[in-house]
Parts: structure tokens; C-alpha cells; sequence
């Protein structure tokens, strides 16, 4: 017998209950393990990973020097290839003066900045310089810019495509361009692309038919997004990963064992919700707010997006999430705060050692329940 998740709403409208982060909770089994003895490591197409984080492509979090700095932590870092780094030659009195800008003006003042043209050149520099320091080389562009300055992309040599937007579907219907085929771009690339964000079992499972290495999921749930404000679009992540981590199930049955991997990308701000993104189905995250609280963040205690600075209708703002440590601090510890800013992965460790799981992909199995409270 199948439960209906659906409540009504009214007469004329039903809605399904959804879940984030904060309305559950894993559930200790009856075995325990050693933290130590717990695998964190994660693979995604040739690449092996010793963390399954993945930096988000905000020019608040990720500059050459800090994708760098997280690719040696062992996680991946992600670079806009749309951001200041690819419009202008020294972004950082920009970043400066971003930093200080009044509230009040903060949105149009990045509207003028970004308003500067990509420049080809500056992509290839800035993948050049993360090449060089030895780590895996991811950058992202939107949909509406991929056809523009994948060839650019690809001939600077990153090892990992990204596109990323606040939702993107294998079906866009468009009456003024010629929308991106992403079945036909993926065939032809030579690199994995990663792709989202998707927050439903239908738009997931149509990504993953595109020949997509990883999905991500997710549509403006970060700290830095007005998404829900300005559109009224919404998805709670607990439920959005499991249904993504569903159709990811049942597409590895009907492609014959294709494996595409799921990414929590939103609502990861702490320790405990990377925790149960991957409990419930994840098989890494995409951090944007719990990295630009580094030290080394080219935001400076601030936050913001892509959408903060669209130019017709921005769906973000910059925002304080202020400094907790060094990236190193933030990943792997020592801890010196208990509020889940401070050593992700030791957490993860952590939670894994208790439930009795010996690696990430077996944890994504524990039990989870819906806990009718806040956490601290």
C-alpha cells in the first residue's frame, strides 16, 4: 500500500510534504565504529577525491588561489569562469570594494561590475594558473553562456565541466535562441560535466539521460539566494536529494549500471546538514556559505552569488557570514567552536563511526527520522 505525502491545501489544491535539512535526523544503529577507520573518499569519473566536497563556483568563495588550497585539502574547487576573475585582469580591489559597499547599494553597484565582458583570454589564464599548482581543474559556466566559451573552456584544459544555473533541464523551450542541446553538447565533450541544479525525480532523471557525470541539486536554497522571495520557488533539500538519489536508482537499472552522481548543492551550511545530505542519498556537496566564512575567502566575511547581480531580476544579496578559520580549519579541524563551522569532514567522520558506516556510499543507507524540533 502506497501513504500519500500529500496534505490539501485547499479545495482546489493538493501539496506534497517535503523535508529540509533541519526537520530530520540520522539515527544511531547498534554498531560503532573508530572515526579512523572510516572512508570519506569519493570518485567521480576518473578523478579520486579524498573528500566528497565540491567548492561552489561564487566569487565569494572561489578565486585561482583558493580553488587551489581546497584542490590540496582534497576536495575540488569549482571557479566561475563568468566571474571578476575571467572580466578583469586584478579583481581583487573589487572584491575590496564589494566588501564595503553600503547595504542599500550593494546590488546595483555588482550590477555595474559584472557588466564587463568574460574575456576568452582570462579564462585560459586562470585555469592555466590552477593547472599549474598540480590539483584537479574544475570551472563552471551558466546555460545561457556555455555556448559561448565551452570551446575556450576545454582548450585550457579543465578536467571537470560544470554548468550550473539556478535550475536547468534537459527540455529548455525557447522562442529567442537556439536553446543548448545537452544531450548532443555532452556526447561531443572529451570531459565529464556535472549539471544542475534539479530539485525533482523527473528533471534529475532526464539530466542523467544527457550523459551527465553528476547532477547537482538544488534551486536557490543557499544563504546568499532571495529565490523563494522573488519567485516563490522553493525545494526543501532533505526530500529533493532523496528523490534525485531515486531517480540516480532507477536510472542505473535502465542505462545498464551508468552511475551519475549526486551533489547536494544549498542548504549545506554546516557540519550537520553535509551529515545528512549524504544520508540521504548524496554522494558529495557543493559548498558556497561554509567556505566563504575562510579566512583565505575572496569575499571577506561576505557572501553573495550570481543571481545577487543579474541584471533584469536579481533573486540574491550579499550577505555577513563573517570568518571562522582557515579553510583547513573549516574541512579538517581542530574545532574550536561546536556550532558545525569547523571540521566538516571530522564531523562526517564522526557520524559515520556512530551509525556503524565504514564509507559514504554504505552511510547513505542509515536510518533517518523526522525530528519535530529545531536543532541549536
Amino acid at each position: 500500500m502506497t501513504v500519500s505525502n500529500e496534505i490539501e491545501i485547499g479545495r482546489g489544491k493538493r501539496g506534497r510534504r517535503a523535508y529540509t535539512f533541519d526537520d530530520i535526523a540520522v539515527v544511531p544503529s547498534r554498531r560503532t565504529r573508530t572515526p579512523d577507520d572510516v572512508s570519506v573518499t569519493w570518485q567521480i569519473d576518473a578523478y579520486q577525491v579524498d573528500i566528497p566536497v565540491v567548492a561552489a563556483p561564487m566569487d565569494s568563495v572561489m578565486s585561482p588561489e583558493t580553488a587551489i588550497e581546497l584542490g590540496r585539502l582534497g576536495g575540488i574547487g569549482v571557479l566561475d569562469l563568468e566571474g571578476l576573475w575571467t572580466r578583469y585582469e586584478n579583481p581583487e580591489p573589487l572584491l575590496e570594494e564589494i566588501a564595503t559597499i553600503p547595504a542599500g547599494d550593494a546590488t546595483r553597484r555588482m550590477q555595474e561590475l559584472y557588466s564587463e565582458p568574460v574575456l576568452p583570454e582570462l579564462i585560459h589564464e586562470r585555469i592555466r594558473q590552477i593547472r599549474a599548482a598540480g590539483v584537479t581543474v574544475a570551472g563552471a559556466l551558466s546555460p545561457q553562456r556555455t555556448q559561448e566559451h565551452w570551446r575556450t573552456v576545454v582548450e585550457a584544459g579543465v578536467d571537470l565541466f560544470v554548468i550550473r544555473g539556478t535550475t536547468v533541464s534537459a527540455e529548455h523551450v525557447s522562442s529567442e535562441a537556439e536553446p543548448l542541446n545537452l544531450k548532443r553538447f555532452i556526447y561531443e565533450l572529451d570531459v565529464p560535466v556535472i549539471v544542475g541544479g534539479a530539485a525533482t525525480y523527473t528533471a534529475a532523471l532526464h539530466l542523467m539521460r544527457t550523459g551527465a557525470a553528476g547532477v547537482l541539486v538544488g534551486f536557490g536554497g543557499g544563504a546568499a539566494n532571495t529565490t523563494r522571495a522573488s519567485l516563490g520557488i522553493h525545494a526543501p533539500m532533505a526530500t529533493a536529494v532523496a528523490d534525485v538519489a531515486a531517480a540516480r536508482r532507477d536510472y542505473l537499472d535502465e542505462s545498464g549500471g551508468r552511475y551519475v552522481h549526486v551533489i547536494a548543492d544549498g542548504s549545506v551550511g554546516r557540519s550537520g546538514d553535509l551529515v545528512k545530505a549524504i544520508a540521504c542519498g548524496a554522494d558529495a556537496v557543493m559548498l558556497g556559505a561554509a567556505l566563504a566564512r575562510a579566512t583565505e575567502a575572496p569575499g571577506r566575511g561576505w557572501h553573495w552569488g550570481s543571481e545577487a547581480h543579474h541584471p533584469d531580476l536579481p533573486r540574491g544579496e550579499r550577505v555577513r557570514v563573517g570568518t571562522v578559520g582557515t579553510l583547513r580549519e573549516i574541512l579538517h579541524g581542530p574545532g574550536g567552536r561546536a556550532d558545525g563551522t569547523l571540521n566538516m569532514i571530522g564531523a562526517l567522520r564522526k557520524a559515520m563511526a556512530t551509525t556503524g558506516f565504514s564509507d559514504a556510499k554504505e552511510f547513505q543507507r542509515v536510518e533517518v527520522v523526522v525530528s519535530p524540533y529545531s536543532p541549536r
